[in-house]
């Protein structure tokens, strides 16, 4: 499933000189599909994930998953460029990738909410618009707040929230939208202080676990589950339980061997592997 690299890089280069050009980006190759970005994204391979999602995004203008996942792909590469810096306003302005990763996301993030809230407009019930709107909009709160650590994006959480409760409300066991609430929970909870916390509606970090748990144990589309199972896993490392971390580690490891993030960190924290 995973596509080869040489191929990979002939698509990020497309997207390279589309950014820069402004040229239309190039089609998706034959074959190549959503599964192929998702692949690429979860083996941590971002700018690839990325190059990929804007060639498919060229053939199907409308289609909210591939825009939620290139602004999640974006949103990983300007994480990775700004996280060792303590200062990331300064670290954003000495970026030289960053601003054009930005601008990006932007773009995405604007188009993707605007084609959501169209349907919804036609269509209130559109559970899959109603999802994308608040994913993409948590997308937004993630960048602003943890990413860039700035305290604004707040109508797009709200936004979020209540979209996310929507959906929730008229399907409980929707996993992704489960995932996507425990995380407003857990950051309410854990980065905001008493008093803003309970201005946003209140989190509880144990909810959230518990709810990403159960997701990450529901049955679920391959990708979906992924996406649980690395929630599960990211959460875990947060509050310091690594012995519960490295098993989910170890079998995410084994459906996405290129990941580096978790080799790197089952190289230091699994027992096996120190033997």
């Amino acid at each position: 499933m995973i596509v080869q690299l040489v191929l990979s890089i002939a698509i990020a280069g497309g997207a390279a000189s589309w950014q820069v050009g402004r040229d239309p980006p190039p089609a998706p190759p034959d074959g190549q599909t959503l599964a192929d970005a998702q692949s690429l994204f979860y083996n941590a391979r971002y700018e690839e994930a990325a190059a990929l999602t804007l060639a498919l995004r060229s053939a199907d203008p409308d289609d909210l998953a591939v825009y939620e996942l290139r602004t999640s792909a974006l949103l990983f590469q300007l994480k990775n460029a700004l996280d060792s810096s303590t200062d990331k306003e300064k670290a954003f302005k000495q970026c030289a990738a960053c601003l054009p990763l930005m601008d990006a996301f932007l773009e995405e993030t604007t188009s993707g909410r605007s084609i959501a809230r169209a349907r919804l407009k036609a269509d209130p019930d559109d559970e899959t618009a109603q999802f994308f709107l608040g994913k993409l909009d948590l997308n937004y709160v993630w960048l602003q707040l943890g990413t860039l650590g700035r305290r604004t994006g707040w109508d797009e959480y709200w936004e979020a929230r209540h979209s996310l409760d929507a959906v929730l409300k008229r399907n409980p066991k929707h996993v992704r939208a489960r995932v996507a609430r425990a995380w407003i929970d857990y950051i309410v909870d854990t980065r905001m202080p008493w008093g803003t916390g309970w201005i946003l509606g209140g989190g509880n970090k144990k909810k959230a676990l518990s709810a990403v748990r159960d997701a990450a144990s529901a049955e679920a589309d391959f990708f979906v589950q992924a996406e649980a199972e690395f929630a599960l896993w990211d959460l875990h490392v947060r509050e310091r339980k690594l012995k519960e971390a490295v098993p989910i580690a170890r079998s995410l490891a084994q459906d996405f061997p290129g990941n580096r993030e978790l080799a790197k960190f089952l190289e230091t924290n699994d027992p096996a592997r120190r033997r």
